[in-house]
């Protein structure tokens, strides 16, 4: 599995009103995120997004990668012990985001796969916005049946 690749074919567009509802969401008053005025006054062309919005992206790309090509992986014996994230620069309103998404390392400990996913997310002008680390914990023996 080490070296699968994933590209999410499609962007995904940070609206401003996805970016007020995220905000409000997560209980962040930051005016930045509320305010274009306030944005424009920190550098901004419009609003910036919250920094855990980008798991919006980085999660759906994710899902895409173990159902499309890492078959056999059940999600729900998948569980994430660590994230890191290193911010090349804010997410703004009207990127237009794309994630690859690789699996980075494999190993296995006390019978579980311990799986390190690498994120890579590019805006519209192929630049860097984001670069994560997630690490997860598959056992494929747990029983799910009737978690939920």
């Amino acid at each position: 599995m080490v070296g699968t690749h994933y590209r999410v074919d499609d962007y995904y567009e940070v609206g401003r009103e996805k970016v007020r509802e995220y905000a409000r969401a997560v209980k962040d008053t930051h005016p930045a995120h509320h305010d274009e005025v306030a944005a424009k006054d920190l550098g901004y062309d419009g609003l910036i997004a919250p920094l855990t919005f980008i798991s919006i992206v980085g999660m759906l790309a994710q899902r895409r990668l173990f159902e499309d090509k890492a078959a056999g992986l059940d999600l729900r014996h998948v569980m994430q012990t660590d994230q890191r994230l290193v911010f090349h620069r804010p997410v703004e309103v009207g990127d237009r985001l794309v994630c690859d998404v690789y699996i980075d390392s494999v190993r296995q400990m006390a019978g579980a796969d311990i799986i390190v996913t690498k994120n890579i997310v590019r805006d519209q002008d192929e630049e860097l916005v984001l670069t994560t680390y997630t690490t997860l914990i598959y056992r494929a023996d747990i029983d799910v049946e009737g978690i939920g």
